[in-house]
């Protein structure tokens, strides 16, 4: 039962973090372009690369994995959102639009997972 309520405690925390980044986000974007999933993505792409890197060394228990790669960063990340948003752009005729935002987020993602995963590895040599 401990490891349900530290996924459903890190969850509602990465909810709430998703919520206030991207909504300042957009902000200073506008509505044009769903900037903030992508950096919502992109930077918990990275934050998960550093939180398994520091797990898998030792660094991170097993419940501060689960806290924060299944809770925080599973309710931070914006998949669910990213696909609508790439839908709703192809819906909308923006078909060049469309692509470089899934090509985008998925290269950040790649990128960045190496780079956090390279980091956490760093933090523990």
């Amino acid at each position: 039962m401990e490891r349900y309520l530290l996924v459903a405690l890190g969850g509602a925390l990465g909810s709430a973090l998703r919520y206030g980044l991207g909504a300042w986000v957009q902000v200073l974007t506008g509505p044009s372009f769903p900037y903030s999933t992508l950096l919502i993505n992109a930077l918990g792409s990275f934050l998960i690369g550093v939180v398994i890197r520091l797990s898998l060394e030792g660094a991170l228990s097993g419940e501060g994995r689960l806290f924060l790669a299944v809770g925080v960063l599973g309710g931070f990340t914006t998949f669910s959102t990213f696909s609508y948003e790439t839908l709703a752009l192809l819906q909308d005729g923006e078909v060049g639009r469309a692509l470089v935002y899934v090509l985008a987020s998925v290269f950040l993602g790649l990128l960045l997972v190496l780079l956090g995963y390279r980091l956490g590895g760093a933090l523990v040599a």
